[in-house]
């Protein structure tokens, strides 16, 4: 198992932070956002990790993240020259990717919970989680049967079939780089993930995991500003003398 963050994109919600450094390496209490996937993708086992990188910032993450020996893992790194889809991430990664599954994480998402066993049985097809959210319209929408089979999937729906949103984190096997490839732009122009997850759940081999822990997209200076309390809470419940 491969493993991917994606840390491009431009993030225009969060400026002025964003004017002077990538949004990934802003602070989320005592560490900087990047820290949280890499360290969601190394507690389910992934060794080799491919960042990818905005050209802007691109030395900030050099600099900060090295070759991951710190981390105890090896780090490439690709630039995305333009933000054309999260889908573009396995196009990006072909090489990387070549015959081994992959595990991508976004560069935003933090999430509180051990995705290990999950990963580490995966064996083909796809794989993705989701969490009932107040505004799933600002996401990918999993629509389930009444057996929590998943039927339908959505992106940012105006009417949403559910309030199940699709967070940052897939799991795919190496088909998914000829999928990606294979795909026509979004009406926003992107080769859009859904449509991924869209062709996997088609041939019946999209798996739907729904958790009920800790996860938030901190795109928004609401979301960071709230993650940022969440993590300063559990630091300091599980180290109380500091």
């Amino acid at each position: 198992m491969k493993g991917i963050v994606l840390a491009g994109g431009r993030a225009t919600r969060l400026r002025p932070l964003t004017s002077i450094t990538s949004k990934q390496l802003l602070p989320v209490y005592n560490k900087p956002m990047i820290y949280y996937p890499i360290e969601t993708l190394i507690k389910t086992g992934i060794k080799d990790i491919l960042i990818i990188i905005a050209p802007d910032y691109s030395g900030h993450f050099l600099n900060l993240l090295g070759d991951g020996k710190e981390f105890g893992v090896h780090f490439s790194y690709a630039v995305q020259k333009e933000p054309k889809g999260l889908a573009d991430a396995f196009i990006i990664a072909e090489d990387f990717i070549g015959q081994d599954n992959v595990t991508m994480i976004l560069g935003d998402n933090i999430f509180d919970q051990d995705f290990s066993n999950e990963i580490k049985n995966f064996k083909s097809g796809g794989m993705v989680f989701a969490k009932q959210v107040e505004d799933p319209q600002r996401f990918g929408v999993v629509e389930f049967d009444q057996n929590m089979k998943a039927i339908s999937i959505e992106e940012k729906p105006s009417n949403p079939k559910s309030n199940y949103a699709v967070v940052g984190l897939y799991t795919y096997d190496n088909q998914v780089v000829s999928i990606a490839k294979n795909l026509k732009p979004s009406e926003r122009g992107e080769i859009e993930i859904t449509d991924i997850n869209k062709f996997y759940l088609e041939k019946g081999n999209l798996q739907v995991n729904v958790f009920d822990s800790l996860w938030e997209d901190a795109g928004t200076f609401d979301s960071l500003l709230h993650v940022s309390n969440m993590m300063a809470q559990k630091f300091q419940k599980e180290n109380p003398q500091k």
